[in-house]
């Protein structure tokens, strides 16, 4: 019964972990599709951004479950410092640590996005790029941290979920260079007796 108990605790922990790095991976891949502006012909805008956002929030509760199933998984042994504290804990400390500071800044986030209509657009839109250090924090962290890392479905699953961030990351942020720069106001030309 004790084998049962450990095996259950381990596989769920496991398995919000998982769940919650493909839903967060999935939620910044549409921000970054969302956040060039594009006209989508199949999809509303509207219908993008709410799955971007569900998505986000649903990714947001499997993290939350992911650090609960540790804290009570009985072979773990984090206890509660080694679950809030980043690099703390005795096992992987810096990479444990790593997937404590992406909850924790992830956690933030979702206060300035409750917040949004309240905040200046510039200064939410600049603290909402921040989601990409979280996902790069989480990534490093499953990778690193995470008991299955070695197995080869598992760096497939990452992989996919790296090329697919990694290729729209570039796709946005190439578009935001080649977009035309704003002109500088003219300054009016001077007469030869100004010069």
């Amino acid at each position: 019964m004790i084998l049962a108990a450990f095996t259950v605790d381990w596989y769920a922990a496991r398995a919000a972990g998982v769940v919650a790095y493909l839903l967060l991976s999935s939620s910044v891949a549409l921000g970054l599709l969302l956040a060039g502006k594009q006209h989508f012909e199949r999809w509303p805008r509207f219908a993008l951004e709410d799955v971007h956002r569900f998505a986000g929030l649903l990714g947001g509760f499997f993290v939350a479950l992911h650090v609960l199933l540790i804290g009570i998984d009985s072979q773990a042994h984090l206890g509660l410092g080694g679950l809030i504290v980043p690099f703390a804990s005795d096992y992987r400390p810096l990479w444990t640590g790593l997937g404590i500071v992406a909850a924790e800044l992830l956690a933030a986030l979702a206060v300035t996005n409750h917040y949004r209509k309240r905040l200046p657009h510039i200064v939410w839109r600049r603290l909402h790029y921040l989601n990409l250090a979280v996902w790069l924090a989480a990534t490093a962290h499953g990778l690193d941290a995470g008991t299955d890392s070695g197995s080869g479905w598992f760096l497939a699953l990452y992989a996919v979920a790296g090329g697919s961030v990694a290729l729209l990351a570039a796709r946005r942020f190439s578009h935001a260079r080649t977009r035309t720069p704003r002109s500088a106001p003219r300054r009016p030309e001077l007469s030869g007796r100004e010069a």
